[in-house]
């Protein structure tokens, strides 16, 4: 099992930070974690892609993890050679934003059946929405969801992939909360979603303070990965992303709660569960 930072951004464009999307590499294939712009350039970066994804699982339905969801639908049936629907798990209103994509994309469907003359099929997807417990098996490799606290946003959920003895928690946008504590006990990896509540307060604009009530200040995190035992916390979906050479000011906020391993997330940061430690 490998984790990989696809995107860590936030919903403000970077230069250097795609949208949030993590990719959960197993012996049962790539599974995906949201899929915020640029997921498929990193995918690429990375050797995966569209085709490559055993799964999409989304955590909610805000813009900023979904706004690629068009391009990996639109890329996995025009480069595929025969019919393969696109497995998606989310929350409730997950079915209604596929046939909404579709929708869009109908335009472009249309183009593309007409001029291929070996594309004879339909894009399309199997979804499946989810709330809690196990939501998807192969072989070894099991996914599980529960609910989390994102409100107004709702609902909300985040994942725990398990293979073997290693498992990764994908948290998404929370707030602490019952069902992600569930989810993270004895995980190896958390990879949890972070503000600085110390910056943002600083910058004092109503609608960046407005974020500091739905989403966990870097001690939340922190405090979340200490009482569950989590090995490894992995701090991405940074607001504000972090000014060169201040990853340190990340980490110390981290560790004055938590006593195992801080990564600072960046694009296509890689996390093997047999490094863990402190």
């Amino acid at each position: 099992m490998q984790v990989v930072l696809l995107g860590s951004g936030s919903p403000l464009p970077d230069a250097h930070r795609a949208g949030p999307a993590t990719l959960v590499r197993t012996a049962a294939g790539d599974l995906l974690f949201d899929c915020g712009r640029g997921v498929l350039m990193r995918a690429a970066a990375a050797g995966s892609g569209a085709g490559a994804f055993q799964g999409l699982f989304l955590t909610h339905l805000h813009s900023d993890h979904i706004t690629d969801l068009n391009d990996i639908y639109t890329m996995r049936w025009a480069t595929s050679f025969e019919p393969r629907p696109l497995p998606v798990f989310g929350p409730a209103g997950t079915a209604s934003l596929l046939a909404a994509t579709e929708a869009m994309l109908e335009a472009d469907i249309g183009y593309r059946l007409a001029h291929h003359d070996d594309l004879t099929w339909r894009p399309s997807a199997v979804v499946t929405e989810v709330s809690d417990g196990v939501v998807w098996e192969a072989g070894e490799v099991r996914v599980s969801a529960a609910a989390t606290d994102h409100a107004p946003v709702r609902p909300t959920v985040g994942y725990r992939v398990d293979e073997g003895p290693h498992s990764v928690v994908i948290a998404g946008d929370t707030v602490p909360c019952d069902g992600l504590d569930a989810l993270c006990r004895g995980a190896d990896i958390l990879v949890h979603t972070v503000v600085r509540r110390d910056l943002i307060e600083q910058f004092g604009l109503p609608r960046l303070l407005d974020v500091l009530d739905y989403h966990s200040s870097v001690p939340d995190a922190a405090t979340t990965a200490a009482r569950a035992g989590v090995a490894t916390l992995v701090l991405t979906h940074l607001v504000p992303a972090p000014a060169p050479g201040t990853e340190p000011e990340w980490t110390a906020q981290a560790a004055a709660h938590f006593d195992g391993r801080v990564v600072v997330g960046a694009d296509l940061v890689t996390v093997d569960p047999a490094e863990d430690g402190p």
